[in-house]
C-alpha cells in the first residue's frame, strides 16, 4: 500500500485541458514521488496516488491514443 500522506502538502494544479466553464475538472499533485489525481469540484471525494513512473506511462499511453 503506498502512503499518500505527503499528497496533503502537494501543490496542485487545473489540467490545462479542463477549460473554465465549470465542466469535468481533473487536478494533479506531485509529492515525494507520487502523482495524485483527483476531481476538482469533488476534491475530498478521494485521489487516486500513483508513482511516478505509473503516471509516466499513464502519459504515453494517452498520447499514442492507446485509450481512446
Amino acid at each position: 500500500m503506498i502512503d499518500t500522506s505527503a499528497l496533503s502538502r502537494a501543490n496542485w494544479r487545473t489540467s490545462s485541458h479542463s477549460g473554465g466553464n465549470g465542466g469535468e475538472c481533473v487536478e494533479i499533485g506531485h509529492a515525494s514521488g507520487l502523482v495524485g489525481i483527483r476531481d476538482s469540484k469533488h476534491r475530498k471525494g478521494g485521489t487516486l496516488a500513483v508513482t511516478l513512473e505509473t503516471f509516466g506511462a499513464l502519459i504515453v499511453s494517452i498520447k499514442e491514443g492507446h485509450l481512446d
